[in-house]
């Protein structure tokens, strides 16, 4: 299979004047997508930007995201995600692991992006995206654009990567290394309305992409979760690469109102969203209009997908009350995907919360190694042989650990924990780590406990995940205090939040007089999950 840059350019070619990008209400062609791209791209070149060299995205949603994506594809560089959530300490960190060579700043980020730059030998050209004062030794992204002519295209391979950062369940954050030619082989829904499967020539995918375009099947998605998320970054590729569109929303903060505007003004198709937190307020935006006499316009709209974490039964059948629609619940992770997934229509019954039908490649074996007989009962990990990265960039031991060859197959093993029912099915019981995952973000309770304990008034912390109807999880912190010292949450909510970004820092602090550890002084998660499930109430 080739590589992403080939076949959007083709695609620019065989639909020039095809919807690609929008942005709010603004739209670029796939016409103007290719231009903007290919600048980007020359601009790359002359500052010696090439094969396997890494670009870093700082960014927020928008055109320059995909544009800059897009462009280092096509310089065979490798684009990575950079969450634009991350303080000081955690940005030079993920730039310094990804000998990033580049890196594209939103221009409100720039204060954090300078703060580290000397930190990170090998960072070379930043580039300013949006107004405000220019950066110090930054170049404006307009500027590029307007500076140089489009690049020349190049020969490329399917073993080209991409880098989608994750938290994963422990230490620090790792690049998961997918070629183009892994990710493609997951892109076969998109391709079903023709009823075959993933082109696996450049023409081929071009061809399967007019036909697509001809019988009014092109899927325009909204990505309303953050392109830096696996969840819209994913499914942006698979799209593009179909000749479709990519969709996202001006506001830095979800808005549903303004979700379903876009869905209307622009006859999207499909919906990216990540779970109960974008779920419960788009449904209640639908009520509100239905309730005002002015519902909104959901007549191009085909299909909802989620991925990342829990989408309640009540949610999807409550969609369902407005719109005959395939709602499809993606069971992945950055590390596999396609591990399995529910799909719910009007008049079907509709699966449990936290049900899924694994997918052919999927397994699930148990910590001893055997694989889990169907109706056991029996507790093991998803184990998936079909669309499996190359690994974690610089860390063969955890690639080990994660990707093992057992009985002579490679598997990917992030560390989901289900049982298997008789008929298929599989119950999702989350990662056997102490992990937590809140609205689709993984936050590691040791950060927590660590900028949690720096201030003066904590004697000792543990940090835990309690359940929550519109996160999934809330990060929550069990902690003991100096006696006679009063201070407040909101004191030490705030204090974390200058140490670690603010969405790691708890939503719910539960007092006790000391914090129990094991023999060996580490934490007891068991005991603080227990206490805080006691003191909370659930």
């Amino acid at each position: 299979m080739p590589s992403y840059a080939s076949i959007w350019e083709a695609n620019a070619d065989a639909l020039p004047n095809e919807l690609a990008a929008a942005h709010g209400p603004a739209t670029h062609t796939w016409s103007e997508f290719e231009d903007r791209a290919a600048r980007i791209a020359a601009a790359l070149d002359a500052h010696g930007v090439g094969h396997d060299d890494k670009v870093g995205l700082f960014l927020f949603n928008g055109f320059e995201y995909l544009e800059g994506q897009f462009a280092a594809f096509k310089q065979r560089a490798v684009p990575f995600n950079v969450n634009y959530r991350y303080l000081a300490d955690e940005l030079a960190y993920l730039l310094d692991n990804a000998d990033a060579k580049v890196v594209f700043f939103d221009h409100s980020l720039a204060g954090r992006l300078d703060e580290i730059r000397g930190r990170c030998p090998q960072l070379g050209l930043c580039v300013q995206v949006g107004g405000g004062d220019l950066l110090n030794g930054a170049v404006a992204y307009e500027d590029l654009l307007s500076s140089f002519e489009p690049a020349p295209r190049l020969e490329r391979s399917g073993d080209d990567l991409w880098f989608l950062y994750t938290g994963g369940t422990t230490g620090n954050p790792k690049a998961v290394m997918w070629p183009h030619e892994q990710l493609q082989s997951s892109s076969a829904p998109f391709y079903a309305p023709l009823g075959r499967g993933v082109p696996a020539t450049v023409q081929e995918a071009v061809s399967a992409s007019v036909e697509l375009r001809d019988r009014r099947r092109t899927t325009r998605v909204l990505a309303a979760a953050p392109l830096m998320h696996g969840t819209s970054g994913m499914i942006a590729l698979q799209v593009l690469s179909t000749g479709g569109a990519v969709a996202t929303l001006e506001s830095r903060s979800f808005d549903a109102a303004e979700l379903w505007s876009q869905v209307e003004r622009h006859r999207l198709t499909m919906l990216t969203i990540v779970g109960e937190s974008f779920a419960r307020p788009m449904l209640a935006e639908l009520d509100r209009a239905a309730a005002d006499g002015a519902p909104h316009d959901l007549s191009s709209l085909f299909q909802i997908t989620s991925s990342g974490v829990m989408w309640s039964q009540e949610s999807k059948l409550r969609f369902l009350d407005y719109k005959a629609l395939t709602l499809l619940d993606s069971l992945g992770s950055s590390e596999s995907v396609g591990q399995g997934n529910q799909v719910t229509r009007r008049g079907e019954s509709a699966a449990d919360t936290g049900r899924f039908m694994l997918s052919p490649t999927t397994v699930v074996i148990a910590d001893d190694g055997h694989f889990v007989e169907p109706g056991s009962g029996e507790v093991g990990r998803l184990a998936n042989q079909g669309t499996i990265p190359v690994g974690y960039y610089k860390d063969p031991e955890k690639t080990e650990a994660t990707f093992p060859t057992i009985d002579g197959v490679r598997y990917s093993i992030p560390g989901d924990y289900a049982t298997v029912e008789l008929d298929g099915t599989i119950t999702l019981l989350g990662r056997g780590s102490v992990c937590i995952n809140s609205g689709g973000e993984k936050i590691y309770p040791e950060e927590v406990e660590e900028a949690v304990k720096t201030h003066p008034a904590v004697l000792d912390c543990n940090v835990v995940g309690l359940p929550d109807e519109k996160w999934g999880q809330s990060v929550t912190a069990v902690l003991s205090v100096v006696d006679g010292v009063d201070v407040s949450d909101a004191e030490l909510v705030a204090h974390t939040r200058t140490k670690i970004a603010a969405y790691k820092s708890p939503k719910l602090i539960l007092r006790v007089d000391s914090v129990h550890r094991g023999p060996n002084g580490k934490a007891d998660y068991v005991w603080a999950k227990e206490t805080a499930e006691e003191l909370a109430g659930l």
